[in-house]
């Protein structure tokens, strides 16, 4: 014979179980989410730049017109800043001289860092290397002999989260980790 009074729900132990089993859950899952979440943010970053490099090369062949892409801080002119996270532009460079002239289109402006929210770095490894100019054939003058790492750093710095966009002297776009590459990607 079963008892009609018998009250339902949780025994405090049951309770007490089910907080530490989620408890548990929380603190390995919680690291984890941090890593994916700085890892896309980085990522994205990256690949703003990455893409806007692969649109001025192919915008340079489509027109038969140089096409440069520069570090930019008011998303209408050249800044001649090795600092690639204060923003950059892409624009059709007739004469291929790195400036914005009057008769010359911005085809693209990427925003500062800051803009979105994010205190990550964008630097390039030589100071020299502000601009990449696209020729009609789709190489690139880059105005430095070497390869040039463009080191994008979280903030606070992590070499985990570190990458580095390689840009060769002909303009060869290749990214890396940190510690990998020639000059290695520091």
């Amino acid at each position: 014979m079963t008892s009609k009074n018998r009250a339902a729900g949780f025994t405090m132990m049951e309770l007490v179980m089910v907080i530490a089993i989620a408890g548990l859950l929380a603190a390995i899952g919680i690291p984890s989410f941090k890593y994916v979440t700085a890892s896309n943010r980085i990522a994205t970053e990256l690949n703003a730049l990455v893409g806007d490099l692969q649109f001025a090369r192919s915008e340079a062949i489509k027109e038969g017109l140089p096409v440069t892409v520069c570090a930019s801080t008011d998303g209408a002119n050249c800044s001649n800043s090795g600092t690639w996270n204060t923003g950059w532009i892409v624009f059709a460079d007739s004469n291929g001289n790195k400036t914005v002239d009057a008769n010359e289109t911005v085809l693209r402006v990427q925003k500062n860092f800051t803009a979105t929210g994010s205190t990550d770095t964008l630097v390039a490894s030589n100071a020299a290397f502000q601009a990449v100019v696209f020729n009609r054939e789709g190489y690139a003058a880059t105005s430095v002999a070497a390869v040039v790492n463009v080191a994008l750093h979280s903030s606070p710095v992590n070499n985990q989260w570190t990458r580095c966009l390689a840009v060769t002297p002909v303009g060869a776009l290749t990214v890396v980790k940190y510690g990998v590459g020639t000059p290695s990607c520091t």
